[in-house]
């Protein structure tokens, strides 16, 4: 097997699509924004991207096993094509993440893709209440929509820069003159968080002019809540939660 080795799923004719990328990271925000689109929109998988520098493993779903990949599916968002990249891993070393991330903009490019969002969390470091979505952007002129969209540009954040394909993206993809940002959701760090997903979301709506449902994500949230409160007994000192209470925390 090669580095990076591309399968094509299915033909399809898009027309200037956008990239939108959400893979595993901090509070898997961009995760499940991109699961949400995939539930919610009408969509193909069009592209599986397999490589020695993703885990060694395989998933299992009812006996049936299925190597170690990222997938690309076309969804129309009410007249914009969009490319979503997700799966359940990145890549485990340097050269990986700018293998992978190469690999899926060549895929971009073959698709005449015109921009790219990233999806993805900023930590806090504690609980929140409310969700700003902070933003980077790979050209000057796109902070101006970004911000009347309602995302926040912060000197300081995030702290660190951007790691792994969501950084690569803006990096490489400025090199290849493809115009991209990332939208990250505010999240505590610690949690999945489905409140921050959809956040950063609701930005992407306005920002490409589409609507989704949000009641999944939502219901999602509410349970995540339990969680929380359950921990938060905890730490004051209430008896510990069962490990069937817990089993939403990722």
């Amino acid at each position: 097997m090669d580095d990076f080795e591309i399968e094509e799923t299915a033909t399809v004719d898009l027309e200037s699509p956008v990239l939108v990328e959400g893979l595993p990271g901090v509070g898997h925000v961009g995760k499940l924004a991109a699961e949400h689109l995939l539930e919610e929109l009408d969509g193909e998988l069009i592209r599986r991207v397999y490589s020695t520098h993703l885990p060694p493993q395989v998933s299992v779903d009812e006996g049936r096993t299925q190597l170690a990949c990222v997938e690309i599916h076309a969804l129309d968002a009410d007249g914009t094509d969009l490319l979503v990249l997700t799966g359940d891993h990145q890549a485990q070393d340097t050269a990986g993440h700018y293998g992978l991330t190469d690999t899926v903009l060549d895929i971009a490019e073959a698709f005449d893709t015109e921009q790219l969002y990233a999806l993805g969390g900023v930590p806090t470091g504690e609980l929140i209440e409310e969700y700003d979505v902070v933003g980077a952007v790979n050209t000057d002129t796109q902070r101006e929509e970004l911000e009347d969209a309602g995302v926040e540009f912060r000197g300081d954040e995030p702290a660190g820069g951007i790691v792994g394909v969501s950084g690569l993206l803006l990096g490489l993809g400025e090199r290849r003159d493809l115009p991209g940002a990332c939208l990250m959701g505010e999240t505590s760090g610690y949690l999945v968080d489905p409140k921050s997903a959809q956040a950063t979301l609701e930005v992407l709506q306005e920002l490409l002019g589409f609507e989704v449902d949000f009641s999944s994500l939502e219901d999602r949230a509410d349970e995540m809540e339990d969680v929380v409160r359950k921990i938060q007994e905890m730490e004051q000192g209430q008896p510990a939660p069962s490990e069937e209470d817990l089993r939403y925390i990722g």
